[in-house]
């Protein structure tokens, strides 16, 4: 009994959160680049009223294994395709002075340039083809797509994406080997206002992302953006008037200063206790003040110091050393 075929395309599960977790960055690409970025736009095209004959040698010389079929005068008009396994059947039957037209195929499986990579290859699994012309718009021929092109393609975008990460990361490392002064660094500020949970986080989440992309690797940005997130909450949480959270990197050192004026903090050193708090009711029913803000900075900084003064305000200065051959990355 002949077993019924099974589609390639069937999905016998539902994709969950944890299986998307792990998809590459190859099947990413896939989605990303569009066909016209991988095809080869230089065509050998074959004409209805080519021999066979000819096409064979042509075949031969182009060292190719299918080739679309154009209209005379009319390169960009797709009419047929002709692959190597027609250029077989014509040599067993010892037809090579037939014409391409009684051997092509004319009912085409294309592909659209701006389609992306992804729907190509839903195709070759699903027709079981090994070329597909790629046509534009309008629907003239505008190149070839392979499964060769795609890998091409596909090496080549993480090619440029490893020199452009290379790239970024060695000016990162080399921030200030060309500035002379006495003293170079660079800054970034963020205002934080009091009461505003709507927009709590974001101060840290963009000092993380600069971070990144000047070149430091995750866990200098993660453990920077905790801090800055404790920080930042603080004074959300517990000022009146808002506050500052200053970034400083210079060549060995990230410094972050947070300060506040007002309304002080009674006991420094009963502070910094784990669970300690002095958040109202209010905040602590919205799920912050917990008191472990201080705890989670100390085990994330190098060093802190903390200093404060009723009725005028708080200064927290964190620093994380690095070092100083490559400034902003651990």
């Amino acid at each position: 009994m002949n077993k019924p075929a099974s589609s390639p395309l069937r999905i016998s599960r539902a994709i969950t959160d944890k299986a998307a977790g792990v998809i590459t960055r190859i099947e990413e690409l896939s989605y990303d680049l569009k066909v016209g970025e991988v095809m080869t736009r230089r065509l050998q095209t074959v004409q209805p009223e080519m021999r066979m004959g000819a096409v064979l040698d042509l075949f031969r010389t182009a060292r190719i294994s299918g080739a679309p079929v154009v209209a005379a005068g009319e390169p960009a008009k797709l009419v047929g395709v002709l692959s190597l396994e027609d250029l077989i059947h014509a040599l067993q039957i010892n037809d090579l002075r037939a014409p391409v037209s009684e051997y092509m195929t004319t009912k085409v499986i294309t592909a659209r340039a701006t389609d992306p990579v992804v729907e190509a290859l839903k195709t070759f699994g699903a027709r079981n083809v090994g070329r597909l012309p790629v046509v534009d718009e309008a629907g003239q021929l505008v190149g070839i797509l392979t499964k060769g092109d795609i890998t091409d393609g596909v090496l080549q975008a993480l090619q440029k994406e490893y020199q452009a990460e290379e790239v970024r990361r060695y000016r990162a490392s080399h921030l200030f080997e060309d500035i002379i002064s006495d003293r170079t660094s660079l800054i970034l500020r963020y205002r934080i206002e009091a009461r505003d949970f709507t927009h709590g986080g974001n101060a840290s989440s963009n000092i993380k992302r600069a971070l990144l992309r000047l070149g430091a690797d995750a866990q200098l940005a993660r453990r920077c953006g905790i801090a800055a997130y404790e920080a930042e909450m603080n004074l959300i949480i517990h000022t009146i008037e808002g506050g500052t959270v200053k970034l400083e990197i210079e060549p060995g050192l990230i410094k972050i200063e947070v300060t506040d004026t007002g309304p002080g903090i009674p006991d420094v050193d009963l502070a910094r206790e784990p669970g300690y708090s002095t958040a109202t009711d209010e905040v602590r029913e919205l799920g912050f003040g917990a008191g472990m803000g201080l705890t989670n900075i100390q085990r994330c900084v190098d060093d802190m110091q903390l200093e404060s003064t009723m009725g005028v305000g708080t200064q927290l200065t964190m620093h994380i050393h690095l070092p100083e051959e490559i400034p902003p990355r651990a």
